[in-house]
């Protein structure tokens, strides 16, 4: 007999949401997570009394979020604090125009027609399209399994509207935008935007255009910090009988005869269950714990195929002041040509940007008790290669640090360089360690279209019956409302099969 009916691999948000549903469900279920705290990229650490967010940094298009915790007999709002953001972003441009970006929509249209009265005029356009594809994205689209070409067709059958938008699915983030804005500065507002799935605009799939409008519909911070979210979804699980056990490195997935018979612990622990759920990188699950003898030649051929996504160098600055900000995100932008040029020219060679982009977040705009009294917290995004063209993160990132923060203090934060007084920076290579991320990979694996939707790992398995994927390696990719989908995808799977 099996000591658990699921194990789940990995407590990030995609693990820890399937294993709370499988709870629920009424299934015996242990999650295994190899660091002392649930949430990978959806984590928050604490240094010297200020609590800094891992990677994400707010929630939006919320409705897969709220789906989990119907499920668990709850809802979102009840189980974490969310603080509303808005403005929703603010821009500091390359020419050094700054633009505060609402979140009414009037408000919007008025901020960009100071820069372009014609486009400012197509943003309502813009915001009509894409309020219509993301309500038909809410009926299902990004909780449904995406197995095979049958899925993908089951899904347009559901929800027909959604043939309505198909060049999303076929054209580019930067043709999308460039049928509705001409104004480089309109444009530039919404360039950064496509580093939330970790590609360049000309790369981007154009599904992911709706980033430059879903903000409106709501932007949320949770208070305590990111890791709240997961740590409500692993407290509901618990309360349904879902066990979770912290520092416990999973080495192996057992697998006899063609199917999972459990997993082995790094201390070489065996714990066997029906079925496991995992919530790791795909190419790790299958080359590394799977194990490429117990994959078919076209299955270990696909999986090297994949790429891991882009990886990012977070800055974690404790201040004794009140930076000189206006919104919870501040985004110093580019334009589309040098996003772009960067991809191909530099980030490719392993050379960070000629002149650096990236996110400011402000969360004790949010929640000051993320800080002791009269000091906050910038968590800096930007932008960094995995491998550095002859040298090594760990040699460089004390002075990329340094210069990182000087330029902050010169292009959108001033006085920022002299009220620093805690400072840790997180490079590819410390989020390849701390969450064992081939690459550093942020988001699972590359998002471009030759990895979308039917054509990213299956949430259920073909090569090894009874395993099953959550997270950002799978369909609908990373974030933090579509991992919990994937995990929801993961749990009905489950619910289904076994």
């Amino acid at each position: 007999m099996a000591d658990y009916d699921v194990v789940v691999i990995g407590a990030g948000c995609g693990g820890v949401s399937a294993g709370a549903v499988l709870a629920a469900q009424g299934r015996k279920v242990l999650v295994l997570e190899q660091s002392d705290l649930v949430g990978g990229c959806c984590s928050t650490f604490e240094r010297e009394g200020f609590r800094f967010d891992l990677g994400a940094s707010i929630v939006e298009v919320i409705s897969s979020i709220e789906d989990a915790f119907r499920r668990l007999g709850t809802t979102f709002q009840q189980e974490v604090e969310l603080v509303p953001c808005d403005p929703v972003y603010s821009c500091v441009l390359r020419d050094g125009t700054q633009v505060n970006i609402p979140r009414s929509l009037e408000g919007t249209v008025e901020a960009l027609s100071r820069l372009s009265e014609a486009d400012g005029r197509n943003y309502q356009d813009f915001a009509r399209r894409m309020g219509g594809f993301l309500a038909e994205t809410r009926k299902g689209f990004f909780t449904s399994p995406m197995n095979g070409f049958g899925d993908l067709l089951r899904v347009f059958a559901r929800t027909p509207a959604l043939l309505k938008y198909r060049e999303l699915f076929t054209g580019s983030y930067q043709g999308v935008l460039g049928r509705y804005f001409k104004d480089s500065r309109v444009l530039e507002t919404m360039s950064f935007q496509t580093w939330y799935v970790g590609l360049p605009p000309e790369l981007a799939p154009g599904v992911f255009s709706i980033l430059g409008y879903s903000e409106h519909e709501g932007v949320w911070y949770p208070r305590g910090g990111m890791v709240s979210i997961p740590e409500a979804l692993a407290k509901c699980g618990r309360e349904r009988g879902m066990e979770l056990r912290l520092n416990a490195a999973v080495s192996k997935v057992l697998v006899s005869e063609g199917r999972v018979r459990g997993v082995l612990l790094e201390g070489g622990t065996e714990i066997t269950s029906h079925a496991v759920v995992s919530d790791v990188n795909a190419r790790t699950l299958y080359l590394d714990m799977v194990g490429e003898e117990h994959l078919p030649p076209l299955v270990r051929y696909g999986v090297r195929s994949y790429q891991p996504s882009i990886s990012a160098v977070m800055l974690c600055l404790g201040l004794d002041y009140e930076p000189p900000l206006s919104a919870h995100h501040t985004i110093i932008t580019a334009p589309f040509e040098e996003m772009n040029d960067y991809w191909w020219n530099r980030l490719l060679r392993g050379l960070p940007p000629r002149e650096q982009f990236g996110l400011v977040c402000w969360p004790t705009m949010s929640d000051p008790s993320l800080a002791p009294e009269g000091h906050h917290i910038l968590n800096v995004i930007l932008m960094g290669p995995y491998r550095l063209e002859g040298t090594d993160w760990d040699r460089e990132k004390r002075g990329f640090l340094e210069e990182a923060v000087t330029w902050l203090s010169r292009k959108a934060v001033p006085g920022l360089a002299d009220h620093v007084r805690v400072a840790e920076i997180i490079t590819p290579l410390d989020y390849e360690r701390r969450l064992r991320n081939p690459g550093g990979a942020i988001y699972g694996l590359q998002q471009d279209l030759s990895a979308q939707i039917v054509f990213r790992p299956r949430s259920r398995s073909r090569a090894v019956k009874g395993l099953y994927l959550a997270g950002a390696s799978t369909h609908p990719g990373g974030g933090v409302p579509t991992t919990i989908g994937s995990g929801i995808i993961a749990a009905d799977l489950v619910d289904r099969y076994e």
